[in-house]
């Protein structure tokens, strides 16, 4: 159906997708391989099908894209952008959608990208307006750090409470006191619950570990500091 009267414009989806390797928070980006702006670096994603969903479509994209299935991880609208110029093949407006995941394997390109890498958010220079859209991403997952469990998205399902300081850390870009927050995410209730196992192996005392708890909301929260 035509709706008369209206300009007609085209719907993609874009991907900021986070996960945490070797202590730094990382976006899955994609090279590329097809014009406009081929052999740039981009997020994941793509035009929505006629007959698709939006959440539907994101998911789609990223395995087409990046081989990687799901996300079985968080993933929640983040926004949309629609500025008249962001696409020079047209009208376009973008729905993006932000995923938290644990580590992953490396990505595989697919589709219309020439490459698929995990690389650090401060990467600049990307594709349409999508600089604008990880960046939002990214402030996006701190705030929700503050306030939600969240956090727990970027471990494993039995995870210790210093590899959870190490997303705090990550995400966050800042160090934490360990004790300090040992305590705090140990007394917040519903964060984590133990599971009665620890680490084995290694070389310093084993280690309690934790599953994420039920809560929904911190109270309190987890407050990260605010330039002066």
């Amino acid at each position: 159906m035509v709706i008369t009267g209206f300009p007609v414009f085209a719907v993609t989806v874009d991907l900021v997708v986070l996960t945490v390797r070797e202590g730094d928070l990382h976006a899955l980006l994609v090279r590329r391989g097809i014009e406009p702006h081929r052999d740039r670096w981009a997020l994941p994603g793509g035009f929505v099908l006629a007959d698709e969903d939006l959440p539907a479509a994101a998911r789609r994209e990223l395995a087409e894209e990046t081989g990687i299935a799901g996300p079985g991880g968080h993933l929640e609208q983040l926004g949309s952008y629609g500025a008249p110029e962001r696409d020079p093949r047209g009208r376009v407006v973008t729905v993006a959608y932000l995923a938290f995941l644990p580590d992953l394997p490396a990505p595989t390109a697919g589709s219309d990208a020439a490459e698929a890498q995990w690389r650090p958010v401060g990467q600049r220079g990307l594709a349409f307006d999508h600089d604008r859209i990880l960046a939002d991403g990214v402030e996006r997952a701190r705030s929700k750090l503050e306030y939600t469990p969240l956090a727990a998205a970027f471990c494993p399902p039995e995870f210790t409470i210093a590899a959870l300081r190490q997303v705090y850390e990550a995400v966050w870009g800042e160090p934490l006191d360990p004790r300090n927050f040992h305590r705090k995410a140990t007394s917040t209730p519903g964060f984590v619950t133990p599971t009665g196992a620890s680490t084995e192996g290694g070389t310093g005392r084993p280690a309690r570990l934790f599953r994420q708890g039920d809560a929904r909301m911190l109270n309190p929260p987890l407050l990260r500091r605010r330039p002066d």
